[in-house]
Parts: C-alpha cells; structure tokens; sequence
C-alpha cells in the first residue's frame, strides 16, 4: 500500500494496483516515449559527428572546431525554442507544442540525413534544436497537472527515466547503421509518436485557465520583480551540475582517460551511453525518494553532495582500467539523476499561466549553460591542468546549485490550480 502523504501531513492511502493505473495514463505513457525520442535526435549528433563529417570531406584539423561549429548550432535554436515553445505553451496549450515540437525535429532530423554540405547541416541542426526544446518542460508539465497532486512525482520520474534511455538507442542504431539512416529512423520515430498523440487530452487545469481573463505565457513577467526573478533564477541554477557532467566530463572523457593514463583509450559515445543508464535509473530514484520522504529539497541536496562525491572519484582516484571508468561514468549519471526532479520543481514553482514558460526556458537555459562552461574549462585547463581544472569548475557549478537550492520553496505536494498575478 502506499501512502503519499499531503502537505497536511494527512496520508493519501493509494493501492498499489490503483496507483499504476493512475500513472499509466495516455499523457504520461506518450510524454516518456515523446521525451526517448527527443534525448535520441538530441545526442545523436554527438554519436555520429566524426563519421558524418568525414562523409562531407571536412579535413581531420577542421573536425574539432566544425563539430563544435555545429553543436552551438544545435544549442541556439534550444535556447530559440525553448522561450517560442513556453510562450506558446501556456498561450495555446500544452498539446500545441507536444505536436508542434515533434513535428519540426523529426521532419529536421530526416531532412539531416540528406545533407551535402557543413552550412546545410547546420542549418538543419538549428531547426533541430528549435523543435527539440519543447519536448520536455510541455511533457513535463502536462503531467504534473494530468496527475493528482500525491503522484506526480511517480510520473514526472517515469517520464525522464524512460526518455533518457533514447541515449542508449542512439548508440546501438549508430554502431549498426550508417549516420543518414540513423537520422533518417530518428525522425520515423518522432512521425510514429505524432500519430499515437492523437489521442491524448489536454490538462483540464488549463482548460479552465482558458476562459479566464488573465495574461499568459508572458515572458517577461519573470522580471517584474526581484522575488519573481530570483525564483526563475534559483530553477536554473539547481541544474547546472548535470550539464557540468554531461558536457565537460562526458564530451572530454577521452582526454580525461589519457590524463588518468588508464590502460586503453575511453571513447566519447560509450561514455555518453553510460552515464545516461546511470541518468535514467537515477531520475526514477530520485523520484521516488522524493515520494518516500514528502521533499523535493532533501533529495536533492543529498544527490547534489552525491555528485560532489562522484566528481572528486572521477578526477582523483586511480581507476586504472577503462572498465571502472565506464562504471564511475554509470554513478555520475545516476548522481545528477535529479533532472526530471529539477524540472518538475520548476514546473511547480509557478503558476499555470506561467508553468509551461518555465518549465520548458529553464531545462533549456541549463542545457546553454555549457556555451559559459567550455571557455571557462579552457581556460582553467590552460591554468591548473585538466583535472585540476576540471574540479574548479565543478566546485564552482555544485557551490551555485547549492546557492539556488538555500532559499528555493519546498513544493511536495503543492496545489498547482493557481495563477501567477
């Protein structure tokens, strides 16, 4: 039997039997296989980025700065889309932008696989970007109004826990296809998901939101105060230790292999593929800690501690073989496996003529965030040496996260039915 228990301290008794079909519903099921879809398209350049620019003749001394060229591409439009798709999200619904969003990338992500030249690519990897920013904060928040308020922690974990192993299907299908196929199955998926949305319903607290006179999806009302500011601040600030693993230790973890002289080289992808296990099984625990202890603060102090942890194992203990790195690169993901947590405390801090703004920018700011963590890597890199600088920059990203977290509203168990004035 479990037993959710409200912010009234009053348990919520909820048969196991009753609560799985609570969580099972057509939201949540098309939200998690909507979110696999979108980490696949999203990591599956980083996969395939050698292979394909050999294929477009881009010279080996050119391979580094065109890569990087078109990553930033890809994290423009994220940073585009993610403000498009959370305006038009709480202007015209949830479902606006679960459709809108997975149409765009799955059309771009099969039109990447006919491309000739590096500035079609790009080009390409922007609309990609664009479309792949909606995906998460609209699935995320449409869960959490979808859900009575004692589960939704259940679900959001369910959400990330199953769309973070697209991860892992992005591997296999690059290690078995050719890198325009593999495009080319990435955007099949996406259209087959469209299809299956057709039946999902839109969440009825917006539904009434709709008839009410009130302004929504107003950006700019973030920074109508301090205290307001502040809030959407401290929502981005929590999740820069996940992208500090992901885009620092994860993109350079064969230079990190070569300087803790392990017996072989680390490669990138299978790095990458690791940690996302590790992120998938920790976004569902943390889910469902967060449950058990009635807090999304706890949890996530004790992941963040856990990721300092893991951090400091990475850099500074002998690890010797690749074997153990690939298992540290499992516990660091499970360490920053609070990203469907993060999210879903952002998506409760606001008000539903602001939740899905939100909960769809911050995901994205903090995925930008690495455009800020690369020069600063380099240059503590150049300064202290690539562990030494490494473990700077990490100090510095948790001691932020930390910051943000102080003064953050607990919002286990929160009523979401209000409105931001």
């Amino acid at each position: 039997m479990i037993e959710p228990v409200s912010r009234t301290g009053r348990a919520a008794r909820i048969p196991p039997a009753s609560l799985l079909r609570q969580l099972l519903q057509i939201p949540v099921i098309v939200a998690a296989l909507g979110y696999f879809v979108d980490i696949y398209d999203l990591l599956l350049f980083s996969i395939v980025r050698v292979q394909s620019l050999r294929d477009l003749g881009v010279p080996e001394a050119d391979m580094l700065p065109t890569g990087i060229y078109l990553i930033n591409t890809q994290m423009a439009g994220l940073l585009i889309g993610g403000i498009l798709w959370g305006v038009l999200g709480d202007k015209r619904g949830r479902l606006s932008v679960l459709f809108g969003s997975i149409l765009i990338y799955s059309l771009a992500n099969i039109a990447n696989g006919f491309v000739t030249s590096v500035d079609q690519y790009a080009v390409l990897r922007l609309i990609a970007g664009i479309g792949l920013a909606g995906e998460l904060g609209a699935g995320i928040t449409l869960v959490a109004e979808v859900l009575p308020k004692e589960i939704r922690g259940y679900g959001t974990s369910l959400v990330a826990s199953v769309g973070l192993l697209g991860a892992v299907l992005a591997y296999f299908i690059a290690e078995e296809f050719a890198w325009r196929n593999a495009y080319f199955i990435g955007g099949g998926l996406g259209l087959f998901l469209l299809i299956l949305r057709v039946s999902v319903y839109e969440s009825g607290i917006f539904t009434r939101l709709k008839e009410k006179p009130v302004s929504r999806g107003n950006f700019f009302r973030l920074f109508a105060s301090r205290s307001q500011f502040l809030k959407y601040l401290r929502c981005i600030l929590i999740g820069l230790p996940v992208w500090f693993v992901a885009g620092i230790l994860m993109t350079f973890s064969p230079e990190f292999g070569q300087a803790l002289e392990l017996d072989g080289p680390v490669v990138a992808g299978k790095a990458v593929m690791w940690e996302y296990i590790g992120l998938a099984v920790g976004d569902l625990s943390s889910g469902l800690i967060s449950q058990y202890l009635n807090s999304r603060k706890k949890v996530l102090a004790l992941f963040l501690l856990l990721t300092a942890a893991c951090v400091v194992v990475y850099l500074y203990i002998p690890l010797h073989t690749t074997t153990a790195f690939y298992a540290l690169c499992v516990a660091l993901g499970f360490s920053v496996g609070y990203w469907a947590l993060f999210v879903t405390i952002a998506a409760e801090q606001f008000g539903t003529n602001l939740r899905a703004t939100v909960a769809t920018t911050v995901p994205n700011f903090v995925r930008g965030s690495i455009n800020l963590m690369t020069p600063l890597f380099l240059l503590f890199r150049a300064q202290f040496g690539i562990l030494n600088g490494a473990a700077l920059l990490g100090l510095l990203t948790l001691a932020i996260a930390f910051l943000g977290l102080w003064k953050m509203e607990e919002t286990f168990g929160k009523d979401l039915n209000f409105l931001e004035e």
